[in-house]
Formats: C-alpha cells, sequence, structure tokens
C-alpha cells in the first residue's frame, strides 16, 4: 500500500527552522548588554552607539550588494525609519547611557520587559482588540519592574532605571515595527536597509564624537565593541527576524522571554557581577506576566 504523502512536512520544517533562527538570535542578543558594560567603561556612549552602528551598516551595504537586493520602496522608507530610530540609534544609545549608572545584571531585569513593549506596540500597529486579562498581566509586569527599582533606593540610580525603561520602549517600537516590514521586504533585509539608511549620520557622528587617541583602550573593551557592532547590530538580527518571518511573530517572540535568564547568566559568569536573590526573583516575575500576558493578546 502506498503511504499518503505527508503535506505538514514542509511548513513543519519551516516553523522548526523560524524557532531555531529565533532562538539564536536572542542568545545572541543576551550578550548585548554585558558587552556594552565592558565597552563603555572605556568608550564614550555616543561614539560607541554611532561607531556600532557604522561598522554594522557598512557590512550591511556590502551584502545588500552582492546580493543585488532590490530597494525599499518609498512606503517602506518610513517603517524603515522607525526601525533605525528604535534599533539602530535609540536602544544601543540609551542602554549604553544607562550602563553608566546600573551594572549589566540590573539592566537585565528591565529586558524582562521587552516582550510586554514589543506585544503593545504590535497590537497598536497591528489592529488587534487583546482580553481585558492582557492588561492586567500588562499593568503587574509594569508595577513589577517600577517597584524593584524603588526597592533599590531612588538615590542609587534613577537615571539608569529611567534610561532603561526608554530604551525598552524604542526598542519594542523597533521590534514589532521591523516584524511587520518583514513580512514584506524579507527578514535580514530589514535591518541591513535600515543600517543602510542610517549609515550617512552614523558616519558622520562617528567622526565628529571620536576620541582624541585610542592608544588606552583595552583588549576587552576592542572585543566588546567588536561583538556590539558585528553580533548585537547585525547578525542577531539576520536570525531573529528570519526566525519571526518562518515560524511567526506572536510565537518566536515568545523566545525573548529567555533573553533576561541568559543575560544574567553572561553577567554573572563572564564579568561576576553580583546576581541576588531579589534581582532573579523579579525577573521570573515579570517574565510570568508577560507570558500571561502573551497569552492573552489575540
Amino acid at each position: 500500500m502506498e503511504r499518503t504523502p505527508n503535506l505538514q512536512s514542509p511548513a513543519l520544517e519551516k516553523t522548526a527552522s523560524g524557532w531555531l533562527n529565533g532562538f539564536i538570535g536572542v542568545l545572541i542578543f543576551s550578550g548585548s548588554l554585558p558587552a556594552t558594560r565592558v565597552a563603555v567603561l572605556e568608550f564614550d556612549p555616543l561614539f560607541l552607539t554611532v561607531a556600532r552602528a557604522t561598522l554594522a551598516g557598512l557590512l550591511a551595504l556590502c551584502i545588500l550588494l552582492l546580493f543585488k537586493e532590490r530597494r525599499p520602496t518609498k512606503a517602506q522608507l518610513l517603517p524603515l525609519a522607525i526601525v533605525a530610530i528604535g534599533v539602530v540609534l535609540g536602544f544601543p544609545l540609551l542602554t549604553a547611557l544607562a550602563l553608566q549608572y546600573v551594572t549589566s545584571a540590573h539592566s537585565i531585569v528591565f529586558l524582562g520587559l521587552l516582550p510586554l513593549a514589543t506585544a503593545v506596540f504590535g497590537v497598536w500597529r497591528g489592529g488587534e482588540r487583546p482580553r481585558p486579562v492582557f492588561w492586567l498581566f500588562s499593568v503587574l509586569g509594569s508595577l513589577l519592574v517600577i517597584g524593584y527599582a524603588v526597592a533599590q533606593g531612588l538615590s542609587a540610580s534613577p537615571e539608569g532605571d529611567l534610561l532603561m525603561l526608554l530604551a525598552v520602549l524604542v526598542c519594542g517600537l523597533g521590534y514589532a515595527e521591523g516584524a511587520r516590514l518583514s513580512r514584506t521586504l524579507g527578514g535580514w533585509q530589514v535591518i541591513s536597509w535600515a543600517l543602510v539608511l542610517s549609515l550617512p549620520l552614523m558616519i558622520a557622528l562617528s567622526l565628529w564624537s571620536a576620541p582624541a587617541s585610542f592608544s588606552g583602550i583595552s583588549l576587552p573593551a576592542w572585543f566588546s565593541l567588536g561583538y556590539v557592532s558585528l553580533f548585537s547590530m547585525l547578525i542577531g538580527f539576520v536570525f531573529w527576524y528570519r526566525g519571526l518571518a518562518q515560524g511567526g511573530i506572536a510565537a518566536v517572540g515568545q523566545l525573548q522571554l529567555l533573553q533576561p535568564f541568559f543575560g544574567l547568566a553572561l553577567a554573572a559568569g563572564l564579568l561576576h557581577e553580583q546576581v541576588s536573590l531579589g534581582m532573579l526573583g523579579v525577573t521570573v516575575a515579570v517574565i510570568l506576566c508577560v507570558a500571561g500576558a502573551r497569552r492573552f493578546a489575540k
């Protein structure tokens, strides 16, 4: 007897590939804050932000030319600009500024809100109508993060906490806009074109903000700059947006919930920063709230 062909295999394989690509993207992003923490100790935050975007943009331009990718349409330019403002300039600059005041382990707690911010902007931009329970989890998660910051003492670093909250907001907008745009422009093409559109400004700012001398910069700082330029700014997004396109934004986007765990592990293992039980507990609680919000997003 002939076996009936499995018509679902290609779809299942595509979904599995999406989860794998998304997982790799989250792993890469998890090293961003610890690497930024190392780099910002020796580089000015503005220079670090524009330099990483310049290096990634030059590489993205070469890749786009190599594969002879079609140019974005006029209708796609505004969404690309939003992506650039959110993930090319806004999030890197705000986190670099924040990490002058707080440790990477402290800042990673705020990443528990990133999936929620992405979901909220996705709801707004996509016109969805989530259930009331969604907003309950959203508010509860936000209160947990604010409560954690207040519990540390407002004299500790209100500037760092505020900068991290702003960073999460602009990044969530950039993720949501990029995910929508990836459906028509392509996964890795979104971040590549966003970087290229930003390139003239980033080059000019790099030249303007460059230090007078690089002689005192240590090897770890250079490695950190290389990581956030090559991996955090470009390669991570290649896997991330491809995963979103293959496996679905709502499904694969939940992998962001793992990022705080990976980030805390890196902060503790590589930077030897203290990760308290309270910090870990708040991270877990926020992740549970975000998971609940995602559960009732539709």
